[in-house]
């Protein structure tokens, strides 16, 4: 594991791609401060840039850089979850201006899986996460079911966890308005 993490910080900090494991499905990942590389994985997974993308971070301490205002109940949240939880936050900042949707707001999502959150503590900046599918076609729950055409279009692939078989599912997202209301997009 230390190998690939060492690979793939060195590739992400060259503004590269990875095609890498997360807490939830296999995952493209980049930079997600660094346009050029977010502009990449759109173009990888043939996605609109209208269609906003979530960030991995490995300490919830780290939300406040990345975004203006967290609400109290989103703490709360991360405390309690059991699971991969994505959540929705208004006042995205300090991010790649591609990844931000529309109305300025980002999904994170804290992992706790052990090589993601390693890979982002290596690379201290927050790592784009989107399955590693093209647009509108299933997301791979394992690494056999990632097809050819992700494979060859990024610039590293993370050897850990490629023969795993668990059956993994992607995480719930919550979009936490300013106020505190709470959305349920996906359970």
């Amino acid at each position: 594991m230390y190998e690939d993490i060492k690979k793939a910080t060195e590739v992400l900090n060259n503004g590269g791609v990875i095609l890498y494991p997360t807490d939830t499905v296999w995952g493209i990942g980049c930079d997600a401060t660094n346009e050029e590389a977010v502009k990449r994985v759109y173009e990888i997974k043939q996605r609109s840039d209208s269609k906003s993308m979530l960030v991995l971070l490995d300490n919830p301490v780290k939300l406040r850089t990345f975004v203006d205002e967290v609400p109290e109940i989103a703490w709360d949240l991360i405390e309690l979850t059991d699971k991969p939880m994505t959540i929705i936050y208004d006042g995205a900042r300090n991010l790649a201006p591609n990844l931000i949707a529309e109305d300025g707001s980002i999904g994170i999502r804290i992992t706790e899986e052990e090589f993601s959150m390693k890979l982002c503590r290596q690379f201290r900046k927050p790592i784009v996460s989107t399955s590693a599918n093209i647009s509108g076609a299933p997301a791979p729950a394992i690494f056999r079911d990632i097809s050819d055409e992700i494979k060859q279009a990024v610039d590293y692939i993370v050897e850990y966890r490629q023969k795993d078989n668990k059956d993994t599912k992607p995480s719930s997202i919550f979009k936490i308005g300013k106020s505190g209301t709470i959305e349920i997009l996906r359970k």
